[in-house]
């Protein structure tokens, strides 16, 4: 178990990428995994590494950082990977049984939607790791707000996502501390997989109940009403460095595009 996982966690920085306002940021993520999801061929997804390798340059986020923040979400990966072998068939057969079949097409499919599930989640992980989880709430609800007007709870849902960022970090080093206290206790966990998960997930969400009916309780002691009033750490603004980042994921797009046809 690692000591520290850096899901969802701030990497303290003065980066241009961390200068950047919060609600570029956002979009521009949103952007980027759009591009992504373009890409065709595995042409198409290196271009998009060069450029992801090179927001995280710019960020000076390390890529052993990098990689680890991810690292928690890998199962789905990996689950993702094997389905796609057994299930995708077409060209050379390697093995068969049964229903499961290893083919040429099925090996070629689960590396390409693997590379491009790791970019995902690169990209994912590239906005949480540059932005304070306060600067993503307010980005989220007032990119919300023209919808409030048709009924969309904006600051109830961009309060749900803080929250929920909040706790991922703390969630894992809870899950850390279970293990080890477990550990200490005696537990092996190489006998029995179905006792060893009971034994972390039951105490990790008796945990995360009573983490939120903590937090229940104080928002009610403090007559929370739906962030009437509520202040901001510092404005949100558009910058130089905002339109540049435009310009680079446009260039981006270009590039898959242009492999897409090339390489077709």
């Amino acid at each position: 178990m690692p000591d520290t996982a850096l899901i969802g966690r701030y990497w303290p920085g003065t980066s241009p990428v961390h200068r950047m306002d919060a609600r570029a940021k956002l979009v521009l993520s949103l952007a980027l995994m759009a591009v992504t999801f373009v890409a065709q061929t595995f042409w198409g997804l290196a271009a998009c590494a060069v450029f992801v390798a090179a927001f995280f340059a710019l960020s000076r986020i390390p890529l052993a950082k990098a990689l680890r923040s991810i690292a928690p979400l890998a199962f789905i990966v990996v689950i993702t990977a094997l389905l796609n072998i057994f299930f995708v068939q077409g060209g050379t057969v390697y093995a068969q049984w049964w229903i499961f079949c290893i083919s040429q097409a099925g090996l070629v499919q689960a590396a390409f939607i693997s590379c491009r599930l790791l970019l995902l989640l690169l990209e994912a992980s590239l906005l949480t790791l540059t932005t304070q989880t306060l600067d993503i709430t307010d980005a989220f609800e007032h990119l919300l707000k023209p919808f409030a007007k048709l009924g969309l709870p904006a600051h109830e849902l961009s309060m749900m996502m803080g929250i929920a960022l909040r706790f991922l970090p703390q969630f894992a080093q809870e899950l850390t501390t279970i293990y080890r206290a477990q550990i200490s206790r005696g537990a092996r966990f190489s006998e029995g997989r179905m006792r060893m998960l009971l034994s972390l997930t039951v105490p990790l969400f008796t945990s995360a109940f009573r983490h939120a009916e903590t937090l229940s309780g104080a928002m009610e002691a403090r007559c929370y009403h739906g962030g009437a009033g509520r202040t901001r750490l510092h404005p949100l603004r558009f910058g130089r460095i905002d339109g540049i980042a435009v310009c680079v994921i446009a260039l981006m797009l270009a590039c898959v595009i242009a492999t897409n046809f090339v390489f077709a």
